[in-house]
């Protein structure tokens, strides 16, 4: 193992004057299996995306024992498509990368085994990246002119925050929720109203075929801060839906799903923008899961079209889990000497989301 991390650190030091550097990422967080190869923190030469949705539906949800073992029995041919639609050999990498945390402990740890394995095995450098971070590199291989510093809303399964990118690894935690993620509310709103998995595209689809015109019995908190909470509103809704199914009445569950909707991009753009225009930034990033629903992204646009901001959405394929964006931030790492991982690496279900490679 001491030869390997001697050889793996004159390596990882070598990459950062390397003109072209290719990096095999993988990503198990939670139900997708990825693998993807990047150039240059930028270029997508290969991305590979083993879905387990419909193993999930009938569960409702994703069940983490069952979500290990399908990654366990996707990861190897997902590896293998990923060098063949790249159209490149192992001797072709330069560095594996993979998502360590956060996410579903057992998952994790699928991804994380299989990359230091490999790592081992071709005596290649192993970065070890934060999912979160990863979901802001997802704008830099759908933007290739996008460059720090911005203003970032993170909306995604596990985190809701406002986040201050002044470089690539210098990153600012604004404000987050202090309960429940946005992701986790849509999903537990469309249980409620007999949605499949996964509910955040189903309230959205659903939203548009319906009216906001419901008052559910909710005052958002934490107004006057860029903190979220978003557990009052989902009880307001189950509250809502159970009340009018005690007396017998009808739901109309798409005025339910637009109205719960509107109040969630609602708060979600309002913060956002205010701190954005409070604070003087010029670009405003989305990033999340939840950066693929409509209607926050038409709002977003169009607060920023109105303020002179520019806007960066992500591409729809990159909003969910993949292991393009894990390589493309893996290379922002590697170019500012940071993550860097030996053989003991393990996963993490849950890790800071701020980062700084600043001397203090």
């Amino acid at each position: 193992m001491s030869n390997y991390l001697e050889i793996a650190k004159k390596k990882f030091e070598a990459l950062k004057n390397k003109k072209n550097v290719n990096i095999l990422a993988i990503e198990s967080s939670c139900d997708e299996t990825a693998v993807a190869i990047v150039k240059n923190g930028r270029e997508v030469l290969s991305n590979i995306v083993a879905t387990q949705i419909e193993i999930h539906k009938r569960f409702g949800g994703v069940v983490p024992e069952v979500a290990s073992r399908n990654h366990i029995l996707a990861i190897s041919s997902c590896y293998k498509k990923a060098l063949e639609e790249a159209n490149l050999k192992t001797e072709d990498i330069d560095a594996i990368a993979v998502t360590f945390g956060a996410g579903l402990i057992g998952a994790l740890l699928v991804g994380v085994n299989f990359a230091k394995t490999l790592a081992y095995s071709l005596n290649l450098p192993l970065i070890a990246v934060s999912h979160i971070h990863g979901h802001i590199s997802a704008n830099y291989i759908s933007h290739l002119d996008l460059k720090p510093p911005f203003a970032c809303l993170m909306v995604s399964g596990g985190h809701t925050a406002i986040l201050d990118v002044e470089d690539y690894t210098e990153i600012n935690l604004i404000g987050s929720t202090v309960d429940d993620s946005v992701g986790e509310c849509f999903d537990k709103v469309a249980r409620v109203l007999g949605l499949s998995y996964p509910g955040g595209p189903n309230i959205d689809k659903l939203a548009k075929l319906g009216k906001n015109n419901i008052k559910f019995n909710y005052h958002s908190p934490l107004h006057d801060t860029y903190n979220f909470s978003f557990s009052g509103l989902k009880t307001a809704v189950v509250n809502y839906v159970h009340n009018k199914e005690q007396k017998g009445e009808a739901i109309n569950k798409e005025d339910v799903a637009c109205s719960f909707q509107e109040i969630v991009t609602d708060e979600l753009t309002e913060k956002a923008m205010r701190y954005v225009l409070e604070n003087h930034k010029k670009q405003l990033v989305l990033a999340g899961g939840v950066g693929a629903n409509s209607r926050l992204r038409e709002k977003l646009t169009r607060e920023c079209e109105k303020n002179g901001v520019k806007i960066f959405l992500p591409i729809l394929k990159y909003c969910t889990d993949n292991a393009a964006m894990i390589g493309s931030m893996a290379y922002y790492y590697m170019k500012s000497g940071i993550g860097l991982a030996d053989l003991t690496l393990t996963a993490k279900p849950n890790v800071e989301i701020a980062l700084s490679t600043k001397i203090k």
